[in-house]
């Protein structure tokens, strides 16, 4: 089990691999000591299958020279230590609807860790690029599918997770062990909370959305703004790619017509702190202002501390202030745990932010493009998903 930084050997495993995948009871986290939460476990970008890897023996010896560990580990420590390859990726890779933030991350890194060992000389072919990353989603699906098992509420239930190929083919990656593991697949939920006679009471499977052909926005093909607000006439569920350094993209342009409607609206944004997130926020408000229905606005963020949390209240005062005039109720929830970042409406439709609303970059000067009209500002990459509820 691995993640771009350092290595965390679960050992031995008590169950067959058959018998954990179809269980509802075990998973390949077990081993892991109770310091391995999920919020640690959703950190891991790949678990590779030792059971796959065959055993040391003298069969694997040779009587030819060879380097000594020493040099070889340091010779590799030079050539990682001094190349990156994540900028590269990034630009090549193309990942599914189901793919959120982490996974995204988790298999760009294993991406470029596998192309710094494979190819340190220059990118590989799309064939060679289409296994990588075939490879990479597969391991980080491995990681997500154990979290869902263990988590009572759909947080990781998309585990669907999918690329395209460089012909432009949607490929859903399954894990070879799990598969055919309805266990794995769609565990049960167990009620939250209460207890029932005998045990816990459990609810039927919830079934995975299936892979969807995705949409993708890349600095290479920046439709005018009017142009992607036209192609959202015909609502349905989502996904956008932002890419670093795209332009042309508004919270108006991105999901503006899916707040039509919304008259109560739950924005989810652990941070929402400093000057130019507090900004984003009323930008938002503003919009949702023009909609025309909303009538109550809920802000759930966090704070660091008690200092911290009187500041943003008092901020955020003189907005309430104004969206009250404007008969619009704007409450304001500080939860130290909050860690997604999501619109919700009550018509439905959820909005997920990878970076929340601070999707820009920041402006080098007050007096250039972009510094008031967003159309013409930087992003930053991040993901959208939009999808009912």
């Amino acid at each position: 089990m691995v993640n771009s930084q350092s290595l965390a050997f679960i050992g031995n495993i008590d169950q067959s691999i058959a018998q954990i995948v179809n269980s509802t009871e075990y998973d390949l986290f077990l081993p892991l000591p109770a310091q391995f939460d999920l919020a640690v476990m959703d950190r891991l970008a790949c678990y590779l299958p030792g059971w796959e890897m065959p055993k040391n023996s003298s069969e694997f010896l040779t009587g030819n020279y060879g380097l000594i560990t020493d040099y070889l580990a340091e010779a590799y420590h030079y050539q990682l230590k001094h190349t990156n390859r994540y900028e590269e990726v990034s630009k090549r890779i193309r990942l599914g609807h189901s793919v959120e933030g982490r996974d995204e991350k988790g298999i760009k890194k294993t991406v470029s860790a596998l192309l710094k060992i494979l190819h340190p000389d220059g990118p590989p072919n799309d064939a060679e690029f289409d296994e990588y990353v075939e490879y990479a989603v597969e391991c980080r699906r491995r990681v997500k599918e154990q979290m869902n098992k263990r988590k009572p509420d759909d947080e990781f239930a998309r585990i669907n997770l999918s690329y395209h190929r460089a012909d432009g083919t949607e490929v859903v990656v399954f894990c070879p062990e799990s598969k055919t593991a309805g266990a794995t697949q769609q565990p049960f939920r167990r009620h939250l909370g209460t207890q029932l006679e005998g045990a816990d009471a459990c609810v039927a499977p919830t079934p995975v959305q299936p892979p969807v052909v995705v949409q993708s926005l890349s600095a290479e093909s920046k439709a005018p703004v009017a142009a992607e607000s036209a192609a959202l006439t015909e609502l349905g569920e989502r996904h956008l790619s932002i890419r670093y350094n795209d332009t042309g993209h508004t919270y108006e342009s991105l999901f503006g017509a899916y707040l039509a409607g919304a008259k109560r609206v739950v924005v989810e944004n652990p941070y929402v702190r400093l000057p130019h997130q507090i900004q984003n926020f009323v930008r938002l408000c503003e919009l949702l202002f023009r909609q025309g229905a909303v009538r109550q606005i809920q802000h759930i963020t966090g704070c660091d501390d008690g200092n911290q949390k009187s500041d943003i209240t008092g901020k955020l005062a003189e907005l309430s202030e104004s969206l009250r005039d404007a008969d619009i109720e704007l409450t304001i929830e500080f939860n130290p745990q909050l860690h997604d970042r999501t619109i919700t409406l009550d018509s439905g439709w959820i909005i997920r932010i990878g970076r929340g609303l601070d999707i820009y970059q920041k402006p080098q000067s007050r007096f250039e493009l972009g510094a008031n009209d967003l159309s013409l500002r930087r992003c930053l990459e991040t993901n959208v998903d939009i999808y009912r509820q």
